[in-house]
């Protein structure tokens, strides 16, 4: 027997039996067009988990001036949750990262729908059947169920496969006039693909390199069902195929089906695709994959956008909804699992496009870390120019009741974005500077509040009062030395002075708010003050 099958990696052998043999392999020409796809199924919102199998797949694809390819995988239609695809589409428009085949974007491979490409695989699923790697099974249900408590009842594992397949109800068993005939009359079937006997395959990862597996513990999966949809591994084998796909990124729970997708390209005598497993990305605490319960128990998002759940009504939180950038996302979620080797963390999507290399992603799980996507979201935010902090801030405003000129919010945001993380923490820190405060918090009105302070603030009110040139600099030359000859400490005046304008101990420069609020409602703050405290 030799060998009529090649493969995009490295040279490797295999064992059929006892004996050795060496392929050949044809190694992928990196001058052909890279092909990638991100294929998820749209049975709900898409995990981060999957938005970053997604930018993975586009960093790689643009780097090396390749198409990126959306394909939606619904061949499991009891599955099908409706807005699910729509909401793919806009959480990878959000991102950034859209596709450039796909839904509404005809590259000429599609269509990108697999339920509107069931018509094809049937055929290939027969190809397969004709040259004796697949068949035709008709247990069912109940007699694979009895199979498996026999095996269960001898302590064994029941695994349909070469050990067992030529004793059940297959056609390997019956002649091809009884496998007909039983097809013609109606009766349900599925064809199994046939798995190797006796041999070793060795199999090369770019991100976990040389595997081998030997074929004697594969089953005889199901490439194509009783009710006429192929299986996943059939219809994703025939469409990568198809679309021309070179490389296949996904998640780490596909591992284990890589030796039977190898051996599906084998059969079929085509060229496989490069492969790379991601690593999972784990819980914060404790062990296992990161999962909606642990956003909902820690508060955190693990979706791009709101997912509102058209059966319950349910609503899980979205980061663009808790007002992450999404730059800020792309980044943090480009470095679960992947590093450039460097001290640099925060990139731009361009800068992740430069650096990225499938080759430096970890194989280990990435524990996810929901500090740490703050952190990247601060950077990020301390990034954008003034004027976009700015708009968005005024857009805030905007879904606030709150109006006010683009000059004057541009000036709050000068004096109060260094410390924010999001945009809202600009409302949550510089608020006063848009409502007079009502109400004063209770520790620092006790600190800063004294039975002569009144007096204080009175006799202050009326030398502000006098105040032609009401900048930061001016109230300060003219304050301070008030101070200092009224013979008393700087917080006797200071403290609540802020507490007045601000109602709390926060916020910048006092003569900063002051200019920047004017000289009446300054005047004004200063005088509740007084006859509320």
């Amino acid at each position: 027997m030799g060998c009529n099958f090649s493969l995009n990696i490295r040279p490797f052998s295999y064992k059929l039996g006892t004996k050795l043999y060496l392929c050949s392999l044809k190694i992928k020409n990196m001058s052909q067009d890279v092909r990638v796809r991100f294929a998820p199924s749209p049975t709900g919102p898409l995990h981060i988990g999957g938005v970053r199998t997604a930018l993975y797949n586009y960093l790689f694809a643009k780097k090396l001036k390749g198409t990126f390819i959306l394909r939606i995988e619904d061949t499991d239609q009891n599955r099908y949750v409706p807005g699910a695809e729509q909401y793919i589409i806009d959480a990878l428009n959000w991102c950034g990262i859209p596709y450039d085949e796909g839904p509404g974007k005809e590259g000429g491979y599609g269509p990108y729908r697999q339920s509107e490409r069931k018509d094809k695989y049937m055929a290939f699923a027969e190809k397969l059947v004709e040259s004796n790697h697949a068949y035709y099974a008709f247990d069912s249900a109940t007699s694979l169920d009895e199979q498996r408590k026999a095996a269960e009842a001898k302590g064994e594992t029941f695994i349909y496969n070469w050990h067992n397949r030529n004793e059940l109800d297959n056609s390997l068993n019956l002649t091809e006039e009884e496998t007909r005939s039983r097809i013609d009359a109606g009766e349900d079937f599925v064809i199994r693909f046939k798995s190797p006997q006796d041999e070793t395959l060795f199999l090369h990862d770019i991100i976990r390199g040389a595997m081998s597996i030997d074929t004697n513990i594969l089953d005889d999966k199901v490439l194509f069902k009783a009710d006429g949809m192929p299986t996943y591994h059939l219809a994703n084998i025939v469409d990568d195929h198809l679309m021309e796909i070179t490389h296949v990124i996904r998640g780490e729970e596909w591992l284990p089906s890589l030796a039977l997708h190898v051996l599906l390209y084998r059969s079929f005598g085509w060229e496989a695709p490069q492969f790379a497993h991601l690593p999972l990305i784990m819980k914060p605490v404790g062990k296992g994959k990161l999962s909606k319960r642990d956003g909902d128990k820690m508060g955190f998002p693990v979706f791009p956008l709101e997912w509102k759940d058209p059966n319950t009504g349910d609503i899980s939180m979205g980061y663009r909804e808790d007002g992450y950038l999404p730059q800020a996302v792309v980044n943090f979620l480009a470095f679960l699992g992947w590093n450039p080797g460097t001290e640099k963390e925060v990139y731009t999507l361009e800068g992740l496009i430069q650096d990225f290399d499938l080759e430096k992603v970890h194989k280990g799980g990435a524990k996810f870390d929901p500090e740490k996507t703050k952190w990247f979201q601060q950077q990020h935010l301390q990034l954008l120019d003034e004027a976009t902090i700015t708009g968005l801030f005024m857009d805030f405003l905007d879904k606030k009741g709150i109006s006010e000129n683009k000059e004057y919010v541009a000036r709050v945001v000068h004096l109060i974005k260094e410390r924010a993380v999001f945009v809202a923490d600009l409302w949550d820190s510089g608020n006063f500077f848009f409502e007079r405060p009502h109400i004063y918090e209770e520790k620092a009105a006790k600190k800063a509040w004294k039975e002569d302070t009144a007096p204080l603030m009175t006799e202050l009110t009326n030398i502000i009062n006098k105040v032609e040139d009401f900048s930061a600099q001016n109230l300060s030359a003219i304050v301070k030395p008030w101070i200092h000859e009224k013979g008393v400490g700087f917080g006797r005046v200071m403290q609540p002075l802020r507490l007045s304008l601000v109602g709390e101990m926060k916020g910048p420069d006092v003569f900063d708010i002051m200019a920047l609020i004017g000289k009446d409602k300054t005047l004004e703050r200063l005088r509740f003050a007084i006859q509320t405290l």
